[in-house]
């Protein structure tokens, strides 16, 4: 470390040498004829330097060259040329136009007008990400952009959000896309519950984000760019009168749009007894023996126990209502209050926000406190520093880290009450497991109120930079930066959930922390008005370490003690913990060059050095080329009146993705050779793998092919790419020999495609002095396909977790997270029974008879087996996109947000236990089809005691249609007009109201929500497991009102 900041600022100290430019600070303003323009574009031509306007319209730039010239740019107006000419006032007046072209946008190290780009770049500002308030900033980007598919796949607080970039790259590396947030590189790895570092980030501080899609774009980040890259871009300060903003709003949650229904307490009645009488048809021999006479629903009712529940006829007196049980309807609210302002000299931003987010379901949220402080200073005219430090603290309360509360939700009895109202249990929760013969499981009230899983999370960034102007053309960028992220874990769970009266206790603390150096130099020349060049030569330095310490107990004398102190617990006593460290190296450059504003070049190459892979492959080399024509700028289309922008574009390039745990390639020691000696335990270690000193980066090619078309002045905007990705050199397990003493050693063994299409369109409908209608379009398809894998042998256990089976395979040749099971037909029919008796059991080796489920034989054996299994759907969806319309009429603005996806497939595992068996626990209404043999066509079973042999697998059964169209988000806004505002001293007063999620159209056969990953499982085993449903956190509506002030 101290190495590198050494060499970091002889570095600087080296490049003064060369000696300093003469360079001004300019002033000014920028407007239209109705007003000034907040947040316009000021840019030195020719350059990446630039700032934007503040609330007043004015700006101030520094390291202005005296003849250099300004080009001012603003979404819907024409942009403006002006030179300096050593003036130290510049203002603007733009003229009104549907165009959207050269605006400034965001690149790797560095900026350009968007009519300059050679890559593919899509772009979300402050505005659009004001639209619907959310909790994550991966939330906020959903719908935003073609090619970014993001999920939310639970309904708690936060929302367990994942996001990919044009598909899937790896199998066993991460998918995740890096994060830069102000030049610094954010840890890509994950964390607790699938959250990752960008998740603890207050989505309010953010201005800009650019997610940089193709390989031009993404190679400069090389090693960490394979999955795109997102770049987020926080406020800051700007010269003028200070200003202060404050943000509030309030929201509640209902259940969101089709919930799934369950067996009231009549209905239920119906199929227990309907289950019971079945039961002489399923298991004869049982019945006749008397095995299921207790299990007879009258008699149940009829225990001394359950007193208070039932009539004197048997009928339930109770009929609950779990899913309204389990709720809370409890006011969140959010507060973001910022101050920012300077001089020309210095500038600052502060920004403080508390938030608290009230879970749909009982005793869970999300809270957070938030602070954000910028600063930046230009010392000399050749020399501005700057900086900014963050701080988050992060507080939830989970209640979906396994399935014990959702699943409950659809299994608690409708005829138990909450808590027993008298009798011997008054006052006590009343749990299915009381009821005779049932399954022994809590009631989720009782879990909701008797558990905690609280995690805490901390997060403190900050990063300094320098920028030193050598010449007019030359600067240098030296940014430091660094994030420190402490994770802590506390469970309990108290006596009252255990059958055994003995409560449970855990606490972990994950401490993660990270540090990054980066050098570049950036030379601009502009050698005539057509000839201009950008060149940037850079080196970076990145560490990271962890520690991880957990422990547990359990036993304790009082419930007291929770969490807060283990060591009074006597039973179950662990401890564990571990650690890691990894480091890369990296240099870099980029040169584009500008022929007559029209020919674009671009050549970028990063060399990266990770200490994660072998000795023999430290360092590797990713280029990227691009090339873009602006057709619109050539003669024969100059005036032509309905193209106003034509530009065609294409790259290929080569990323890598290092994202593997830090020792890979080493053989590591283990602790867990363990033994018994004379009645003591002892400990011994040992290699538990093999070296693999060859093992090298995962590497992905892309070519990408881009339009971008611009029509009767930009009103109509069109953006379609289309893209092929080939990963090579996968890490996967092979085999070795037995000889070796180990079974399997990671190699760089496989391949996978991806290849799409992503369309983007943008319209100005109407626009008058009083009403404007502008629409959003975009649509993105994708097709992976696994090339080549270790051995031609299927990978099971990876894409998602298993339930009764395996639930996907990887295969050569199809897509990854494949859902595999059997091909359910339907249910063996009355004049089917002589056949259904042939196959070979699978009822638990009673033969098989009309109401039993029945499966497609594929090799006519009469045996149901994996022989039989075959790929049966897939979570990814064929297209998925988003259509937004925007609408202001005077001081109204309607924002209405649509979002769909077509083609990708629910696997409902919940069908399991909430629909192949009965009598154990409550199940779907979806049983009431159940075949009956006045009722055989049908896909659903018989019902029957389930331990008179029940079927259930995998199937065709449990695929449905995910596809759908959801109402994202609708919101109506009033902004007071200036009269009113000079009155309260304002200068922006805003009211506003919104419902998110307020409709679903889905198949009919769909049970529950289509956006959804399994609770069941972990992140090694849930690599693939989109649309997989295993009893979700349920998704709301959410309905909320909020203000905005600036003053």
């Amino acid at each position: 470390m101290k190495i590198t900041l050494l060499n970091s600022f002889l570095l600087i100290g080296a490049f003064l040498c060369f000696g300093l430019a003469k360079a001004q600070t300019v002033t000014g303003n920028v407007s239209d004829k109705t007003g000034p323009l907040i947040g316009a574009n000021v840019l030195v031509k020719g350059t990446t330097n630039g700032t934007q306007t503040d609330f007043d319209g004015n700006y101030s730039l520094d390291n202005v060259p005296k003849n250099a010239t300004l080009l001012f740019s603003y979404i819907g107006y024409t942009s403006m040329e002006v030179a300096v000419n050593g003036k130290s006032s510049v203002s603007a007046t733009l003229e009104e136009e549907a165009n959207e072209l050269d605006e400034v946008v965001l690149v790797g190290y560095g900026s350009q007008k968007k009519s300059d780009l050679t890559g593919s770049v899509g772009q979300v500002d402050a505005e659009q990400l004001k639209e619907r308030p959310s909790t994550s900033l991966n939330q906020a980007l959903s719908g935003k952009i073609a090619g970014v598919q993001v999920n939310t796949n639970s309904g708690r607080p936060g929302g367990k959000s994942n996001i990919r970039v044009r598909g899937f790259s790896s199998i066993n590396s991460s998918n995740n896309p890096l994060y830069v947030v102000d030049g610094v590189q954010l840890p890509q790895g994950g964390l607790d519950q699938f959250s990752t570092a960008i998740d603890y980030l207050n989505p309010n501080d953010v201005v800009s984000i650019e997610v940089l899609k193709d390989a031009s774009s993404t190679a400069i980040y090389g090693a960490r760019g394979a999955n795109g890259v997102i770049l987020v871009t926080t406020k800051r300060g700007r010269s003028g009168q200070g200003r202060i903003t404050y943000d509030v709003d309030y929201s509640v949650n209902q259940f969101g749009p089709n919930r799934p229904r369950v067996l009231n307490s009549e209905q239920y009645a119906m199929v227990e007894q309907l289950s019971w009488e079945n039961t002489a048809k399923f298991d004869p021999d049982g019945w006749a023996a008397g095995e299921y006479a207790q299990y007879e629903p009258r008699l149940k009712r009829a225990d001394p126990l359950m007193a208070g529940l039932f009539d004197s006829n048997g009928k339930a007196i109770y009929d609950t209502d779990w899913s309204k049980e389990v709720v809370q309807h409890n006011l969140s609210q959010n507060h973001q209050l910022g101050f920012s302002g300077g001089n020309d000299k210095t500038t600052y931003a502060i920004s403080l926000g508390i938030r608290d987010d009230q879970g749909l379901l009982k005793n869970t949220y999300l809270k957070r406190y938030s602070g954000r402080f910028s600063i930046d200073d230009q010392i000399k005219t050749w020399l501005k520093i700057g900086g900014s430090l963050s701080y988050n603290y992060q507080t939830e309360n989970l209640a979906d880290t396994n399935d014990e509360v959702p699943r409950r939700m659809v299994e608690d009895f409708p005829f138990l009450p909450v808590k027993y109202e008298n009798g011997p249990k008054e006052g006590l929760y009343a749990d299915n497991r009381d009821y005779p013969y049932a399954e022994g499981t809590r009631n989720s009230v009782h879990r909701l109120n008797s558990q905690k899983y609280i995690l805490n999370t901390q997060t403190s960034s900050g990063s300094i930079y320098s920028n030193v102007n050598f010449t007019n053309e030359l600067q240098m960028r030296t940014v430091v930066g660094a994030n420190i992220l402490t994770q802590e874990n506390n469970e309990f769970s108290d006596s009252t959930l255990d059958s055994n009266g003995v409560a449970r206790a855990s606490a972990s603390n994950e401490k993660q922390t990270f540090w990054s150096i980066e050098n570049y130099l950036t030379y601009n020349k502009e050698f005539n008005e057509n000839n201009s060049l950008t060149a940037l030569l850079g080196l970076s330095w990145q560490q990271s370490n962890r520690f991880f310490i957990n422990a547990e107990s359990r036993n304790f004398p009082t419930d007291f003690f929770q969490y807060n102190n283990l060591g009074a617990g006597t039973d179950n006593l662990g401890v564990a913990s571990n650690a890691n460290k990894e480091a890369l190296n990296s240099y870099f450059g980029r040169l584009n060059y500008n022929l007559y504003g029209k020919y674009l070049f671009t050549v970028t190459a990063r060399a990266d050095g990770s200490s994660k892979f072998g000795d023999n492959n430290k360092f590797s080399i990713f280029p990227s080329a691009a090339f873009a024509w602006r057709i619109s700028d050539e003669e024969f289309l100059s005036n032509n009146e309905l193209i106003s922008n034509l530009k065609l574009r294409t790259s290929y390039g080569v990323t890598g993705n290092s994202e593997i745990p830090p020792y890979s390639s080493l053989s590591l020691l283990s602790s867990n050779y363990k033994t018994v000696w004379d009645g003591n335990p002892i400990g011994g270690t040992g290699l538990n793998r093999l070296a693999n000193p060859d093992l090298k980066w995962e590497k992905t090619a892309q070519y990408d092919v881009g339009l971008e078309l611009g029509l009767f002045k930009n009103r109509i905007s069109f953006e379609a790419d289309y893209y092929y990705r080939k990963t090579t050199d996968m890490l996967l397990d092979a085999p070795v020999p037995q000889s070796t003493g180990y079974a399997t050693i990671r190699r760089n063994v496989g391949s996978m495609e991806n290849k799409g299409l992503e369309i983007g369109l943008n319209t100005v409908n109407i626009r008058t002095d009083d009403f404007t209608w502008n629409s959003s379009f975009n649509i993105s398809m994708n097709k992976n396909k696994v090339l080549s894998l270790a051995t031609p042998s299927d990978i099971f256990g990876v894409g998602g977790p298993g339930i009764t089976n395996e639930t996907s395979i990887i295969r050569v040749g199809e897509p990854v997270g494949a859902f595999w099971g059997l091909t359910r037909l339907g249910v063996w029919g009355t004049d089917e029974a002589a056949e259904a008796a042939q196959f070979v059991s699978y009822r638990n080796g009673l033969t098989l008879l009309p109401g039993d489920i029945k499966y497609k034989d594929f090799n006519g054996d009469h045996i149901i087996n994996d022989d039989d299994r075959s790929i049966i759907g897939n979570g990814s969806p064929d297209a998925w996109g988003s259509f937004t319309n925007y609408i202001s009429y005077k001081n109204l603005d309607l924002t209405l947000e649509l979002q769909y996806s077509y083609g990708n497939d629910v696997m409902n595992m919940n069908l399991h236990s909430s629909e192949d068996r009965q009598a154990l626990a409550n199940s779907y209404t979806t049983v009431l089809d159940a075949w009956t043999p006045d009722h055989q066509d049908t896909m659903i079973a018989q019902v029957r005691d389930t331990r008179a042999g029940y079927v259930t697998n995998v199937d065709t059964h449990w695929i449905q249609d995910g596809s759908f169209i959801r109402g994202k988000n609708l919101a109506i806004g009033y902004s007071f007009d200036s009269n009113i505002l000079d009155r309260l001293y304002l200068n922006k007063l805003r009211i506003y109201s919104s419902v998110q999620n307020f409709f679903l159209i889905v198949d009919k056969e769909l049970l529950g929500d289509p956006e959804v990953t399994p609770i069941r499982g972990n992140a090694s085993n849930n690599a693939f497991s989109q649309g997989m449903k295993w009893h979700e956190y349920p998704k709301s509506t959410t309905f909320v009102i909020g203000l905005q002030v600036g003053l």
